[in-house]
């Protein structure tokens, strides 16, 4: 029987298991986390990785307040009995998520934190009715739960709740915080990052520092923030990111795991564009698929069993890194983002260690960011050629195509916004008065200046025509039908009652770029691009256009010299 209840959406384990919904095992990470001491585990992973639901599902094992046995039955980890015995059920639990802390200035950003361990107490207000809390505590917790409390209380508030829990159930408690570094990330984005910085310090500095009253903690979060920005002078403290050994089966799906849930759910012919569009990650030596998309992409084909792939990323999360690192005029990273749109990869320096307000500081920051946000990934050691060798360097490529549309319309979105700052005239008066030569100079120029993607393919040449001609000041088409075809673009004055049409080639050799023009307005003739515009309009002007590379031809065909 196919499986057909994914869970889609759904970051609460308990809510997931309860409802019967296909969940692919990470269980281990309970496992693998409890046999290494620390007292505090930070756990970095890119965005869409499944970290929340891998913190909630770690938040039931443990918790003394319940009875997780049934939602752990015929899981990995009930198989060990004496790790069970030892820690299931056996512990109390605070569990906090900080992914929804973001505002546009920092008041009503601090009003959502407060809001959030407002609601921490609430869930833990038991502890106001224990006959074993001190006093003094129950009418700070009662402060915080009634929004009550200053700005150092709910600094405070972790270890407050952290002692309070440790004296209601005779045990440290487990403190587990979901994405940590959110709340700066936003408030970096919205202009007030000092301000939440001291907040988030202030919350995680003095729960996870010298707190007797601590079991142990684990957070986790996108990026590896610097230690001294937060975590200064924490004990025991170890951190794993995508570049570490541990934990890289627990984030993300594995091949083998992938195939099995196409054969689950009757979709194992897709396997390979499964494999093309989500696959490629590598958390230290495994190659992981993107959970989320895998997931989309799935219950997409239970709707439509003939859809393609598609970028599922896009609508989860913002791409301005991307841009901002275009945009940076004084950074030489052409070059380097042709290479990987083609295919290759970068050598480049990554610092994992970052701080929100000095990421876009230098270009090693804004490629460690790409890196570890899961923009790009690394390659294996056997991939890189000897003479690329070299200490100190990670060497990244694009993972897969769903990241690679990210890459190429970016691109596109900068070059039409940078195109449309700059003065057209020079073009227009070109192209209306026929003057080819000048046509070809001028494209080139502009083409020069762009980021080739495609591998200089024909839709490339089709996006920078079309990003080109976008608020000319004409009426412009681009790729819509006209007589027997769709001309590549067609621009019209209607005043002047005149029309250009351009048709676009992309050859292979420089040498081939003459014929390819001729081929072009060939093109124009036999397809009648410029038929319907003989009622009307006195000039018509057809240009055929070739590109190759970087390199641009143009020649002119007057559509009312014809014989």
């Amino acid at each position: 029987m196919l499986i057909d209840n994914l869970p889609l959406g759904i970051e609460n384990f308990e809510e997931l298991r309860t409802a019967g919904c296909y969940y692919i095992d990470k269980t281990r990470l309970i496992e693998e986390l409890l046999q290494q001491p620390f007292k505090v585990n930070q756990i970095t992973r890119p965005r869409r990785f499944g970290k929340t639901l891998v913190m909630s599902m770690l938040a039931e094992f443990p918790d003394i307040r319940k009875d997780s046995s049934a939602i752990f039955e015929g899981l990995e980890i009930s198989g060990n009995k004496e790790l069970c015995s030892t820690w299931q059920n056996k512990w109390p639990v605070l569990f906090l998520s900080l992914k929804d802390i973001e505002d546009l200035d920092f008041a009503d950003a601090y009003a959502q934190l407060a809001d959030t361990i407002s609601d921490l107490c609430m869930e833990h207000s038991y502890l106001a009715a224990s006959d074993k809390v001190d006093a003094d505590d129950k009418k700070r917790f009662t402060a915080l739960k009634e929004r009550q409390a200053g700005k150092p209380a709910v600094k405070n508030s972790l270890f407050l709740l952290t002692r309070m829990m440790r004296k209601h159930f005779g045990k440290p408690a487990i403190l587990l915080i979901d994405e940590y570094d959110v709340p700066l990330a936003k408030a970096k984005e919205h202009g007030h990052y000092n301000e939440m910085l001291n907040c988030i310090r202030g919350l995680l500095g003095k729960s996870l520092k010298t707190n007797h009253f601590l079991k142990f903690a684990v957070v986790t979060g996108c990026l590896r923030i610097a230690k001294e920005s937060i975590f200064t002078s924490t004990n025991n403290f170890i951190s794993n990111s995508i570049t570490g050994d541990r934990y890289n089966r627990c984030f993300g799906f594995t091949e083998s795991e992938v195939l099995r849930l196409l054969s689950d759910t009757g979709f194992s012919d897709h396997a390979e564009e499964m494999k093309e569009w989500y696959d490629g990650y590598r958390f230290g030596e495994e190659e992981v698929y993107c959970p989320w998309d895998v997931l989309s992409y799935v219950s997409d084909l239970r709707k439509n069993p003939s859809k393609r792939p598609e970028n599922y990323w896009k609508n989860t999360s913002h791409n301005d890194i991307v841009r901002s690192f275009i945009d940076r005029t004084d950074l030489a990273v052409t070059d380097k983002f042709e290479t990987l749109l083609a295919g290759g990869y970068v050598k480049v320096k990554i610092c994992e260690d970052l701080t929100y307000d000095l990421l876009h500081s230098s270009e090693e920051n804004l490629w460690s960011i790409l890196y570890l946000t899961g923009y790009l990934t690394s390659i294996r050691s056997e991939q890189v050629t000897s003479e690329d060798g070299e200490d100190g360097q990670t060497y990244l490529k694009i993972p897969n195509n769903e990241v690679k549309t990210i890459f190429s319309d970016t691109v596109v979105e900068w070059f039409r916004a940078k195109v449309t700052m700059m003065d057209r005239k020079p073009l227009m008066d070109a192209l209306w008065s026929g003057d080819a030569e000048k046509v070809t100079k001028l494209l080139s120029d502009l083409l020069f200046m762009t980021i080739s993607y495609h591998n200089y393919k024909e839709d490339f040449y089709h996006a920078f025509l079309a990003g080109i001609f976008v608020g000319v000041g004409y009426p412009t088409e681009t790729d819509k039908e006209h007589g027997d075809g769709r001309p590549d673009v067609v621009v019209k004055d209607k005043n002047n009652r005149r029309v250009i049409i351009i048709e676009a080639k992309y050859t292979k050799s420089k040498s081939g770029m003459d014929r390819s023009c001729k081929e072009a307005i060939s093109q124009i003739n036999l397809q009648k691009y410029a038929e319907e515009f003989l009622d009307g309009y006195q000039t018509l002007i057809c240009y055929g256009a070739a590109f190759y590379k970087k390199q641009c031809m143009v020649k002119k065909f007057d559509y009312t010299q014809k014989s």
